[in-house]
């Protein structure tokens, strides 16, 4: 943290706050004088436990005389300062004849060219670079429904690290309405100028509507991150997983806990890769074809999942299950309930901040553990997922990323693993291994082709 300060020097010296701040165990790691004078502004920056500690260091500066606390910010709020990201020329304007050619009257012509041939706006403009990260701020990270202006943070972040990893350019763009026909509306309006949508954190059940509509409705690539990035990472951890407990995916009872939009698309992705035995678990217990559901996406998902028709709670339908797929609530799942799963146990407990169960509790009971959180081992991140899905997508000018894809870019994240690094504690590559990116982006290229909806030659979609 960084206290500015204000310090009548009459009163109080650096070296009383310097005491008062370690007397409270905050280490001092830097101090910089903003201004000099009998009052004084300086910068103190100290190294502090949370934010509770921050506070009550506050709380014995401001008991000095003399001195007063003007402001108090986070390395994390530095580096939000005036955005995270920026617009930038590929192309220095120096003198007239520049701006005539990126500009009038050259310009013209350029869009002539694109007007008589639409698909020339993929090689003439930043279009075949570009995704749009779109969010209506109404389900952001464990936030809930902040609104679109405080999710401009997220959404920020994620342009970024579509540049970072894969050298994709995205702009945030957070809408002002929950109105689903209005989303895709304006969705629509601006998919010309964009290769790519990438929905982001819009909450259940409308995500589902304005995803299926604008991938019906648009010839570019749409993808809910929440959804399918979730089930992609899922799948290629479990993948590996299931190669150090020896069984088979076809063979396996799999539980996932929480059938909002990730849990839904998770269990479509399992199904896919060959899962047969699924039991999906809400606040009212498991859901069966036989009982009744006013949520449609409920009853589908019944259709497909369940096949012995097991009832009850979690604590119920755990006994013997293989695998934990957890996308809903902090410490709902209990000892007991994994003590009563199947011999080596998987245990993928993917709630943010806070997971299922406290990894902690479960490691003397589980073979396999996953969570969502950056600071446990195998971390299910997103950030493994969408960059060269994206980046394979846009080079082959793929219509739409489809189930092959998805399915091509799980085993593909998994295949980053080798056989030689693979343990319990290893089973998901870290978002910072630089194969990641290229064995996606690879086998999406392939999925595409295979399956139809890449437009652009082999040969032109590998020199990118």
């Amino acid at each position: 943290m960084i206290f500015r300060l204000q310090i009548d020097k009459e009163f109080t010296s650096l070296g009383d706050i310097a005491a008062a701040i370690e007397k409270t165990g905050g280490d001092i790691v830097g101090i910089d004088v903003i201004s000099s004078g009998r009052t004084s502004t300086v910068d103190i920056t100290v190294n502090v436990l949370d934010q509770t500690h921050s506070r009550s260091i506050v709380d014995s500066l401001e008991r000095l005389r003399g001195v007063k606390v003007i402001n108090v910010s986070d390395r994390t709020f530095l580096v939000h300062l005036g955005g995270k990201i920026e617009i930038a020329s590929k192309i220095p304007v120096k003198n007239r004849d520049d701006l005539s050619r990126v500009y009038t009257p050259g310009v013209a012509n350029v869009c002539m060219a694109i007007a008589e041939q639409p698909n020339k706006a993929y090689s003439l403009t930043i279009k075949r670079n570009m995704i749009a990260v779109v969010s209506d701020g109404t389900a952001v990270l464990g936030l809930g429904d902040i609104g679109p202006m405080a999710a401009m943070p997220v959404m920020e972040g994620k342009a970024m690290l579509f540049k970072e990893f894969a050298g994709v350019d995205a702009f945030p763009i957070c809408l002002d309405t929950k109105d689903p026909d209005e989303i895709v509306r304006i969705v629509k309006a601006i998919a010309p100028a964009f290769g790519g949508i990438n929905l982001e954190d819009i909450s259940s059940p409308r995500c589902f509507e304005i995803e299926e509509r604008l991938k019906r409705e648009l010839d570019i690539p749409v993808f809910h991150d929440d959804q399918h990035g979730t089930a992609v990472v899922l799948l290629a951890g479990l993948l590996n997983a299931l190669k150090i407990t020896g069984k088979q995916m076809s063979d396996i009872k799999v539980v996932v806990n929480g059938i909002g939009a990730a849990g839904i698309a998770c269990s479509k992705m399992l199904l896919a890769a060959g899962v047969r035995n699924l039991i999906g678990v809400d606040r009212d217990g498991a859901i069966r074809r036989n009982a009744h559901y006013d949520n449609p996406h409920w009853a589908a998902f019944a259709e497909m999942t369940n096949p012995h028709l097991e009832a009850g709670g979690l604590s119920d339908v755990i006994r013997n299950a293989d695998v934990f797929i957890g996308v809903s609530a902090p410490n709902i799942l209990k000892v007991e309930d994994i003590r009563s799963m199947a011999k080596d146990p998987i245990v993928f407990a993917m709630a943010n901040p806070i997971p299922e169960i406290d990894p902690e509790l479960a490691k003397p009971y589980v073979r396999v553990m996953a969570t969502g959180r950056s600071d446990k081992p195998n971390q299910i991140n997103n950030v493994l997922c969408f960059p060269g899905i994206f980046r394979g997508a846009l080079d082959c000018r793929a219509s739409e990323i489809n189930e092959g894809m998805k399915l091509a870019a799980a085993q593909a994240i998994a295949s980053v693993v080798t056989d030689e690094e693979l343990n319990e504690t290893y089973i998901i590559p870290s978002v910072f291994n630089q194969k990641v990116v290229e064995k996606v982006r690879e086998a999406v290229v392939e999925a595409a082709y295979r399956t139809g909806v890449a437009r652009r030659t082999a040969r032109d979609a590998n020199k990118e």
